[in-house]
């Protein structure tokens, strides 16, 4: 009787069956393999983080030691940014050519070598070589860790995992700042010397780390090595369908048939150095323009908006603050690099949930207000003949609140998105291009502060950053669509438009429920169509 009546039903279980599948997808389980490859890909963020956050306290030893003039402690303090400039632009070629993996065995060992340099220098010029060359180190370090990380991310955690070289950031200037700390009772001749050479410990870490690495699975495409890459991509993916997904549109933007599924395949010529910026700079469609003004203009605002000069120079802020002892400014540094940290880590759990532009707007708009009472309340001390406690107490509480909400937002976001939104045939020279304003605006600001306080004060020097903080959420608004959710290959359809890029979304969400609603009418008729006849 039961078999009877399953038999009689059994169009109706059919139908049931193929309702069913519209059911929504389950979230996909957190890909441990991919955190796993990010994780240790942004330990080359350590580096730039480790020299920022020793810097700032080095710096205060260095200048007693060596009995060099505030204009060279601007310059030393600043110039590893610009030197690093030769790193990122040659880390581009470099990741095309021996692959995003090596490319940070080379960072590593650069910067090593710079760490060592610093470490054992004698005179002021052997200091600026030893800069030199950990600041190439830090440039090959600053391009290849996003882009290996959006590389090997899932769509559906890219933002966390992309995410990851910010942290690292934060984690190396925090440890830059417990070093300081601890090296600081050392002799004055011997103490900088220490913060500086230490910091040939996390590249080596680095150098080990890479042995546990798979390679880049869009470059193993790039190279014709389809096998490799499968293999990368199935470890990397949520599910076994979207590695197929993501194969497919990565074999379609090098160029490659669909319909080849060799483990090694010959590659279609790649544009030239030459074409590359032919195609990103000289003749760019709508779309790349509008891919290259939001990629370089975050990466300009994120330092323009003033984080270097906070962080680098935080001893002095917090000594024009009231705070005298260096072991005192030391200690308070280190607070400011554990909020840095743990606001950090609390972003890149919001990035995939909350998207790039509600938290990146927040977050601009809390560091304008932030930096406006931080110089309201270094001026009224400036200009005031006694100890104002709430002044005080103002200014060091702006400090921590301009770097936290720096971190939930700009920091992150900055790395995370000008690493997704390029091309894959323009990516490695895009991100470079972003690396290089980067370090530009960087080293501009910190190589002008102590200067600009002398000139407008140090409350008029956080004004202006104000000001630029506020320009950046204008620019932000404008022009900067959303990517959360998108994979590397769809991107580029979000851009073209510039401030009209709202309305080509809107389109773009109407296309995909129209199709959406005809693949569901679609397979719900199949579904109708099969089921037989009930006999009465």
């Amino acid at each position: 009787m039961a078999d009877e009546k399953l038999a009689t039903n059994n169009g109706q279980v059919a139908q049931i069956a193929s309702i069913q599948d519209f059911d929504p997808p389950k979230k996909p389980k957190t890909n441990k393999y991919a955190i796993a490859c990010s994780f240790l890909a942004s330990l080359a963020s350590i580096l730039l983080g480790y020299d920022i956050g020793v810097m700032s306290g080095a710096i205060i030893y260095i200048q007693k030691d060596l009995h060099i003039s505030d204009t060279k402690v601007e310059i030393l303090v600043g110039i590893l940014n610009v030197y690093s400039l030769f790193g990122s632009v040659a880390a581009g070629p470099t990741s095309d050519w021996i692959g995003r993996r090596y490319t940070m065995v080379v960072a590593a060992a650069i910067f090593f070598a710079g760490a060592l340099l610093m470490g054992f220098a004698t005179t002021y010029a052997f200091l600026m070589v030893g800069r030199f060359v950990a600041g190439v180190g830090v440039g090959y370090a600053l391009m290849v860790a996003p882009v290996y990380t959006a590389e090997v991310s899932p769509a559906s955690s890219r933002g966390f995992l992309t995410s990851f070289p910010e942290v690292f950031i934060n984690g190396g200037i925090l440890l830059g700042y417990v070093s300081n700390f601890a090296f600081s009772k050392l002799p004055t001749h011997l103490s900088w010397r220490f913060m500086l050479g230490i910091g040939a410990v996390p590249s080596v870490l680095l150098a080990v780390s890479v042995l546990a690495m798979p390679e880049s699975p869009r470059w193993l495409v790039m190279q014709g090595r389809l096998g490799d890459a499968r293999k990368v991509l199935n470890k990397t993916s949520d599910s076994l369908e979207e590695a197929q997904l993501r194969l497919a549109d990565i074999k379609e933007a090098a160029g490659i048939s669909e319909h080849c599924n060799d483990d090694i395949v010959q590659v279609p010529k790649r544009p030239k150095g030459d074409s590359v910026w032919k195609e990103l700079i000289f003749s760019p469609t709508p779309a790349i323009r509008h891919i290259l003004i939001t990629g370089v203009g975050i990466h300009f605002f994120q330092q323009a908006s003033g984080i270097d000069a906070v962080v680098l120079y935080s001893p002095r802020i917090f000594k024009k603050a009231g705070i005298h002892a260096d072991h005192d400014q030391l200690l308070c540094t280190i607070a400011v690099g554990f909020v840095k940290t743990i606001f950090i880590l609390v972003a890149t759990f919001m990035l995939d949930k909350s998207g790039r532009r509600p938290l990146l707007l927040t977050s601009i708009s809390g560091m304008v207000l932030s930096l406006m009472l931080l110089a309201t309340g270094l001026t009224i001390i400036d200009q005031s003949e006694q100890k104002l406690v709430w002044a005080i107490a103002l200014s060091i509480t702006m400090v921590l609140a301009y770097v936290a909400l720096f971190s939930i937002g700009m920091g992150p976001i900055t790395w995370v998105y000008s690493s997704e939104i390029f091309p894959l045939r323009l990516r490695a020279t895009g991100c470079s291009l972003g690396v290089a304003v980067n370090r530009v605006t960087s080293g501009v600001v910190s190589m002008t502060f102590l200067s600009l306080q002398k000139k407008i004060t140090i409350g008029g020097a956080f004004f202006l950053y104000a000001g630029l903080a506020a320009l950046a959420w204008v620019f932000f608004f404008t022009l900067m669509p959303e990517t959360q959710g998108r994979t590397l290959e769809d991107m580029e359809v979000l851009f073209g438009t510039f401030w009209k890029w709202r309305k080509t979304a809107r389109e773009l969400k109407e296309m995909k429920k129209i199709e959406k609603n005809g693949d569901d009418n679609g397979q719900i008729q199949m579904g109708a169509s099969t089921t037989p006849a009930i006999s009465s």
